[in-house]
């Protein structure tokens, strides 16, 4: 990858309480927390998760929605999650994310097989929520 491509850098989800999304994500999907410490001590406005070096999930709680100024219409996107986040892993990373979901008596969905993404054919992927509503798609390649 050149430093000229273009990269997902964020997502932001809206969340009720931000400490426990970053519990969760970090117990449940295996995302390491950032920014947690700061937040709880009222240092900074949200905390994150790193799904890669350079991709986080910011999780910011909806209490804030109606301060969200600078996009017209920004804080009625509160409480409506976008259609889903996909989550790539290796295999073996797949499996294990799948059981510590259900070990938490996640809902997952059924396999789906042959789905097209970002390195296009996935071999299996299936759909969980977050504890806010969010869906996510988790899938591997190889």
């Amino acid at each position: 990858m050149t430093d000229d491509t273009t990269r997902l850098d964020h997502v932001v989800l809206w969340v009720r309480d931000p400490i426990a999304a970053a519990h969760f994500y970090e117990k449940a999907i295996g995302l390491r927390p950032v920014r947690l410490t700061e937040y709880a001590a009222g240092q900074v406005p949200f905390p994150s998760v790193r799904v890669n070096e350079e991709t986080i999930l910011d999780l910011m709680p909806r209490t804030v929605a109606e301060h969200m100024t600078m996009v017209p219409g920004a804080a009625d996107s509160a409480g409506h999650p976008v259609n889903h986040v996909c989550l790539s892993y290796k295999a073996d990373d797949f499996e294990a994310l799948r059981a510590r979901l259900e070990e938490r008596d996640v809902p997952v969905s059924d396999f789906s097989y042959d789905a097209f993404g970002a390195r296009g054919m996935a071999r299996r992927s299936f759909y969980f929520r977050d504890p806010d509503g969010n869906v996510f798609e988790a899938r591997h390649y190889e």
